[in-house]
């Protein structure tokens, strides 16, 4: 494995071109690079796929993007500061990436889950030059962590699929609602797909980004 910015696995496209595409995988709090791996083998051929594993290590086990605090009085509410840190080292990455594996820089993909999704947002609405296409799956744009161009024109490219369980407990499914009306304010469309399921990724989830993500 190439030593870059963030550990991380990786699966070679089946389809072999000069530059193939990135697929990142960028999992959720609490879990690690090899979750959202488990995919990559059901993923569209020529992809090059990264699964990335988040900087910050938890105890007993697992990862997280940033730290989310828990209090008796405020409730739950994440570090923005960590959150942005985590943005441009995944922006880092990306360009490592590139560089290492000999990728095409023109199309970039992030597929991201509830925290990863959140970053998966805030690279590609803040750097929308290095992205192609967003998956969101579980998450929200967090506006906090975003800093969004004021010429809308940098986002004509940019294509986002995002998904939610409506009985989600851990990221209530009223925050995914928001993204689409966010995303057009900045001239970028899309809709979102809910399921009957919780926090967590259904097989129709999975089938349907799959279909997405080979037309786009």
């Amino acid at each position: 494995m190439t030593q870059l910015s963030l550990e991380h696995l990786i699966q070679r496209p089946k389809k072999t071109s000069e530059k193939p595409p990135l697929l990142l995988l960028l999992h959720g709090y609490g879990s690690n690079e090899q979750d959202l791996f488990s995919f990559a083998p059901e993923l569209p051929e020529e992809y090059f796929v990264i699964s990335a594993k988040a900087p910050m290590a938890m105890q007993p086990f697992g990862n997280a993007w940033y730290t989310i605090h828990w209090d008796a009085t405020d409730g739950k509410w994440s570090d923005d500061e960590e959150a942005v840190s985590s943005r441009e080292l995944i922006k880092t990455f990306i360009d490592e990436a590139i560089d290492a594996y000999h990728l095409d820089a023109e199309n970039v993909t992030l597929l991201g889950f509830s925290q990863g999704c959140i970053l998966s947002y805030a690279v590609a609405l803040t750097y929308p030059e290095k992205i192609k296409n967003v998956i969101g799956l579980s998450g929200y744009v967090n506006e906090a962590i975003v800093t969004p161009k004021s010429d809308l024109n940098a986002y004509k490219h940019l294509s986002v699929f995002s998904s939610h369980g409506t009985v989600d407990q851990v990221i209530p499914v009223e925050a995914a609602r928001k993204i689409a009306p966010y995303l057009a304010t900045l001239g970028i469309e899309s809709n979102l797909k809910e399921y009957p399921v919780g926090h967590g990724v259904a097989p129709q989830n999975f089938f349907d980004l799959k279909d997405w993500l080979l037309q786009h």
